[in-house]
């Protein structure tokens, strides 16, 4: 598998007039295409910052991220993102939420509709596109999310904590469209890369995962996780695994 993105050796530390904080030691891992890659750790130790510097949003104190080969993302490099919150425009409906991340990348309006009509069907809410925000339920508000995510063809999908704020069914319903999504030969998102602070979620979804210390953060450990899929969450050894993770966690 080709190495799709790096991080090599990052830390952070936030400078104020009379102090300073670290929040990233040293981290470095790697994602490779194909690969469902969970980062996991305590609160407050760096997850979401390691995401913001993916996306160019904050520059790391030291260190460098690769997408493939390159230290700058590049126009011919695409990275979406769906966070905790869908960040949906009100005043859009679900269409329009949809066919905006494609506005900078497709000019032709026609070619922007089937492209967005085809993620809305998807991530099943087709016959929802023209329902506002303030109408739908908090899951549907996450699947309009992630079909604007996918809309671009993302090299990466990035998710922070995308079902923390949802119900149990919700969350885990839509963990299941998004594997079978991933696993489809046909559709993208070919890689993701998955911030979350549930173990067994971390477990049920992923290829590996990078297990980060208390602040400042370290990895702990890089987790393989073997285990056949579709998984099974309620066998012995799901819970022997997970058990292994919270274990490194709590070094």
């Amino acid at each position: 598998m080709d190495e799709v993105l790096t991080v090599d050796h990052v830390a952070m530390e936030y400078k104020y007039a009379r102090s300073s904080i670290k929040t990233i030691e040293d981290i470095s891992f790697t994602v490779k295409k194909n690969q469902f890659v969970s980062i996991i750790g305590p609160s407050g130790s760096g997850k979401s910052t390691l995401l913001r510097m993916i996306l160019g949003l904050t520059k790391p104190t030291s260190g460098r991220i690769l997408y493939g080969d390159r230290e700058e993302m590049g126009p011919d490099f695409r990275v979406s993102v769906v966070f905790q919150n869908a960040a949906l425009f009100p005043w859009l409906d679900v269409l329009d939420n949809v066919q905006l991340a494609l506005e900078p990348l497709i000019k032709d309006r026609d070619k922007r509709r089937e492209i967005a009509m085809n993620n809305i069907r998807l991530v099943g809410i087709d016959g929802f596109e023209k329902a506002y925000p303030k109408e739908l339920s908090g899951g549907m508000k996450q699947r309009v999310a992630i079909a604007r995510a996918l809309a671009t063809s993302p090299d990466v999908l990035l998710l922070d904590e995308p079902f923390s704020g949802l119900d149990v069914f919700s969350a885990q319903a839509i963990r299941e469209e998004l594997l079978d999504l991933w696993e489809s030969p046909v559709e993208n998102p070919n890689t993701i890369l998955m911030v979350t602070h549930n173990v067994d979620e971390a477990v049920q979804m992923s290829d590996l995962i990078v297990i980060l210390s208390h602040r400042p953060a370290r990895v702990l450990k890089e987790m393989p996780i073997t285990l056949q899929r579709p998984r099974n969450t309620r066998s012995d050894e799901f819970y022997k695994t997970v058990d292994q993770v919270l274990t490194v966690m709590s070094e």
